[in-house]
């Protein structure tokens, strides 16, 4: 007995003194590894990277820009769903344990033992708060010390986080595959949903992508995946979250998801998109664009937008297809799966309805074509194989652009088209207006490009952009990158500078030939108008403009000086400097359509300063505005306490007021008149109050109309990338006021017709539309209401720029100036 007490005694001792050293060790191992652990306090501020967001002006999205695609989301906006589908699969006892869950590493050990050899996945052991502390403070590094470091964080992480705050950063931080990163970009890419809209099956098949979304690739790997989902949506029913109905019903759902675009969200907004994302990283830098979470609020009017693009496209085809045939993209061999070798040859992606075809057979009446097969998500041909047929009518437009049968329309469909041809086709549209079914129309990518830009003249918020044909084509923004010669869509600058300066719109100038000395054995320059050879003599500045006279423009200008012009082309923002050169007054200087519209809107508004702008306000991750592109001051608009019959608010505009409001009125006026009987006469068919001025450069390269509702302003350019001849009499009346005309009719379509607003201070007065002067009661001829300022009237009597008789009078405008022409060298006119 002695023995035996000796001995347990011993085994005491021995046990204590093991306990001890195994107390002692594991305290020395935890003081060891404890030393260089990671501050683990900076997750209190963690700021992941998130995506900045781009939305239209009706709070449709536009884009996304980010280098991980995450959204954050707090806890509490995350549907009770979605967290029990990711504990279901991840850590079941979250809510239970303190980081580490002891009795979850026992029966994984056992189940390993068990399922030893049976090539059955192992269950995982590690928490969601061990994975948060090896995500934000550790490596991926497999080894024992990692696993303790782990350990030890994952306990000091419990204690210092609500479990809450601790399931929050995992849900945002982990990376599920396909570039997006937390659950509510997960969302988004694989079904185009956000997190409150996802199905027991989509959060399941979510839920099981962390420990391996390259593995449960939807397309790639659909069997794994589906095998996947489904254990989560057992491990649900079996704990008791979700009824036995909703997992029957889940396991049997398919796996669709939705290859979601990196690329802008509105039809035919991706050069807005572009340069709105210019924009953000001029400001603030690429971390901020990318990583920073903005919220972006835009200008853009989708349904305007998709006006503009419509109307700019079909100006640019209509123009190119006048110009005939260039003949198919390219060619391929149709024997075999022909399907798969059109799939290899790059399409543009943003010209709907227009689609990639493959010419299979022809005959004298119609051609049979294939259309080119998309691509699975996981990059793979769809086998499905579509076709159509394109008939004689769908190429007549069709004729060659070369050879001997250039100008010639086709009389079979072998004139034009071969099998193996690659090409575009877009429904074919009947005399009735509607689809013809199964019936395409052969289409060709046009040469010819060109922009359009659509302003609010009041705030300077640009409403649409069309930058080119199509941005899949090329990405340079010719509305805000082009710098092109306005030609005498510049005009109205030099007209506005001269009424600024004691000039009305009856003045008269002399249209006539002239002579320019350049000086320096640069030679003499002859300016002409568009019709060379044809001046109607002594003409009113209003009729000048309207006709688009070339000698008034250069006269006048020599009148009021380069200078002065230059100033004014400066304060429009036109130019930065103008050279002091002639040849400028006609447009000769290189600007860009954004420009020139912004301009415009300062005609239209009054005179009243504007800055362009894509964006209306930009808010950070929380919530917090750090720009706002209005910055009028509202005096009254932060009353407390609501309304208490105080005064209303008042919007503050401190603008500079860089043209006179009179002045900017009858320049209106004066363009107004360009549209309703001058060189933009295309436009009157709006029937609507519009102002604006054609442009046509030399050589008929560029081809420009600017102009503007009292509410609205356009601009327009038409021209080859690299510059040439458009073609005989391809003027701005030609080619750009149409586009305009049909855009406006269909922006303006539900809009009243209001006239232009007439600023306090103006005279009407009537006058004779030819000369000028004042009408007298029962005068012969048309009248006009002619806008005059405060000290300034009609003349009684002509003291014309530029010109007089022999006897050194003034010549007067012919009444008959609508249908006389004087020749050079007539009538002493020099």
């Amino acid at each position: 007995m002695h023995r035996l007490v000796r001995f347990l005694g011993f085994l005491f001792t021995i046990g204590t003194v093991v306990f001890l050293v195994g107390v002692g060790a594991v305290a020395g191992m935890i003081w060891h590894y404890s030393r260089d652990l990671p501050d683990y306090s900076q997750l209190q501020d963690y700021e992941p990277p998130v995506m900045t967001r781009v939305h239209a002006s009706d709070g449709s999205l536009l884009g996304e820009y980010s280098k991980e695609r995450r959204l954050y989301l707090p806890i509490q906006a995350v549907p009770k769903l979605v967290i029990n589908a990711f504990l279901a699969a991840e850590d079941k006892n979250f809510y239970e344990h303190g980081g580490i869950d002891f009795f979850g590493m026992a029966r994984a050990g056992l189940l390993y033992a068990e399922n030893y050899g049976s090539n059955r996945r192992p269950q995982g052991a590690s928490t969601i708060t061990q994975q948060v502390t090896k995500n934000f403070l550790l490596t991926n590094e497999v080894s024992f010390t990692r696993k303790i470091k782990e350990a030890l964080l994952a306990m000091r992480l419990e204690r210092a986080y609500s479990k809450d705050k601790i399931l929050e950063l995992y849900l945002n931080e982990i990376y599920l595959g396909l570039g997006a990163y937390g659950i509510a970009a997960a969302s988004l890419v694989y079904f185009d949903k956000s997190v409150n809209e996802l199905t027991v099956a989509e959060a399941a098949y979510l839920a099981a992508l962390p420990k391996a979304p390259a593995a449960l690739h939807p397309i790639r790997n659909r069997d794994r995946a589906i095998e996947r989902r489904n254990y989560v949506i057992d491990r649900l029913l079996e704990n008791g979250w979700i009824k036995q109905a909703d997992a029957d019903k889940a396991r049997k759902d398919p796996l669709v998801v939705t290859n979601r675009t990196n690329a802008a969200h509105i039809f035919a907004g991706e050069y807005f998109a572009e340069e709105v994302r210019r924009d953000v990283f001029e400001r603030y830098g690429e971390k901020k664009l990318y990583e920073g979470g903005l919220s972006v609020r835009t200008t853009l009017d989708p349904k305007m937008q998709v006006m503009a693009r419509k109307t700019m496209v079909a100006g640019l085809v209509n123009f190119d297809e006048n110009q005939g045939w260039r003949g198919a993209i390219s060619k391929i061999d149709i024997a075999g799966d022909w399907g798969v070798k059109l799939a290899d040859v790059k399409s543009l992606s943003d010209i709907s309805p227009w689609r990639m075809a493959v010419v299979l057979e022809t005959s004298e009446q119609s051609a049979r074509i294939g259309f080119q097969p998309g691509r699975e998500l996981g990059g793979a041909v769809l086998k499905d194989r579509q076709t159509g047929n394109i008939p004689l009518d769908g190429v007549k437009w069709a004729k060659a652009a070369a050879g001997p049968a250039r100008g010639r329309t086709p009389t079979a469909i072998s004139q034009v088209l071969s099998p193996g041809d690659v090409i575009y086709a877009d429904p074919l549209i009947g005399k009735d207006g509607a689809i013809v079914e199964g019936q395409y129309r052969l289409r060709q990518l046009p040469e010819v490009s060109g922009a359009m830009v659509v302003m609010d003249p009041w705030t300077g918020r640009v409403l649409a952009m069309v930058g080119g044909f199509s941005f899949d084509q090329s990405q340079f923004n010719r509305a805000t990158q082009a710098y092109r010669q306005p030609g005498s869509s510049f005009k109205p600058i030099v007209y506005s500078s001269a009424l600024d300066n004691g000039y009305t719109p009856s003045t008269v100038v002399v249209d006539a030939p002239i002579e320019i000395d350049q000086g320096q054995g640069a030679g003499v320059w002859r300016p002409e108008n568009y019709s060379a050879g044809h001046y109607h003599g002594p003409t009113t500045l209003r009729n000048a403009l309207r006709w688009s006279l070339n000698t008034v423009t250069v006269r006048l200008a020599q009148d009021v000086g380069m200078p002065l012009i230059g100033e004014y082309a400066k304060r429009f923002g036109v130019y930065d400097e103008l050279p002091n050169y002639l040849s400028y007054a006609l447009g000769a200087g290189e600007t860009t359509v954004m420009r020139m519209v912004t301009a415009y809107s300062m005609f239209a508004n009054g005179g009243r300063r504007v800055k362009p702008t894509l964006i209306d306000r930009i808010q950070d991750r929380y919530g917090h505005t750090i720009f706002k592109h209005d910055a009028r001051e509202c005096r009254g608009c932060d009353a407390a306490g609501g309304w208490k019959n105080q005064p209303e608010p008042q919007l503050v505009d401190r603008r500079e007021q860089v043209l006179d409001a009179m002045t900017a009125y009858q320049i209106t006026s004066m363009m107004e008149g360009v549209v309703q009987g001058g060189t933009a006469i295309a436009l009157k068919e709006v029937g609507k109050p519009i102002a604006g001025k054609t442009g046509t450069t030399n050589d008929e390269k560029d081809a420009w109309f600017v102009g503007f509702s009292p509410d609205l302003v356009v601009g327009i350019y038409v021209g080859y990338d690299k510059p040439r001849n458009l073609g005989r009499k391809a003027t701005g009346g030609v080619l750009a006021a149409p586009i305009a005309r049909d855009f406006m009719k269909l922006a303006l379509a539900d809009k009243p017709a209001i006239p232009f607003r007439v600023p306090a201070g103006i005279k009407l007065i009537l006058v004779d539309q030819l000369t000028g002067m004042r009408a007298s009661p029962g005068s012969g001829g048309k009248t006009i209401l002619e806008a005059f300022k405060p000290g300034t009237a009609p003349p009684d009597n002509y003291s014309v720029i530029g010109v007089a008789d022999a006897d050194g009078r003034p010549l007067a405008p012919s009444p008959d100036a609508d249908r006389t022409i004087l020749r050079s060298g007539t009538g002493g006119l020099y």
